[in-house]
């Protein structure tokens, strides 16, 4: 059984992983007959009040906050290899450009997660798939862009599509139930709540990209 590695980042799309995007990352994975590994950084975040959408003050741990998607199943991304997994799969979420990295606030210019950069590259290197879904391309592009220069998407639009190309990466718009595909980096992203108004808009298009992902691997 293929094993695909899901990164969380947290537990709530304004401070973490998008929780729809991520269950249904795990759906898609389960559906396609492939196991997902989920991981996450042992590090930490600045709590979100999902009501009044403020911050609160509080600080949680990424990991922590992650087991609660991945049911207590999770491992820290630390101590994740290449040899571990056949493919790698980003959730979005804030958490994906917030907590894996620091695009939300630096734009082009964000520093990434050591453990996430290493992991992402050693998988880019084996000639192993990546699935970016939502905000996460922009962390795929802040990792690979001067290298290896990927074709990305998070959906249509122009200011986050423009600073994600000053990272060497090459954006292309896509509607949200639809995916694009990098052939010569093995890279699919899809652009989910980028876009998205419904959850069963979300799911096609992660459904897609999965696929897509786990036939690559």
């Amino acid at each position: 059984m293929k094993k695909i590695g899901v990164v969380l980042s947290g537990c709530g799309f304004r401070d973490g992983s998008e929780i729809h995007e991520a269950v249904c990352t795990l759906l898609a994975i389960d559906q396609a007959g492939a196991e997902a590994i989920c991981m996450a950084p042992d590090t930490e975040l600045n709590e979100m009040n999902h009501c009044s959408m403020e911050l609160t003050g509080a600080k949680r741990k990424v990991l922590v906050e992650s087991a609660r998607i991945a049911r207590g199943k999770i491992r820290n991304i630390d101590q994740v290899k290449a040899t571990d997994l056949d493919a790698l799969v980003f959730p979005g979420g804030f958490g994906a450009a917030l907590n894996l990295c620091d695009f939300g606030q630096k734009g082009a210019a964000a520093s990434v997660n050591p453990a996430v950069a290493r992991l992402t590259r050693e998988i880019h290197a084996a000639g192993k798939p990546i699935g970016a879904i939502c905000i996460a391309p922009a962390l795929i592009a802040a990792i690979l862009g001067k290298e290896a220069a990927p074709t990305l998407t998070i959906g249509t639009d122009p200011d986050t599509a423009a600073e994600l190309e000053k990272t060497g990466a090459k954006h292309q718009d896509c509607p949200a139930d639809g995916f694009v595909v990098d052939q010569a980096n093995k890279i699919v992203s899809t652009p989910a709540y980028m876009l998205a108004g419904r959850i069963s808009e979300v799911y096609e298009g992660i459904g897609k990209c999965i696929k897509v992902v786990v036939e690559m691997a």
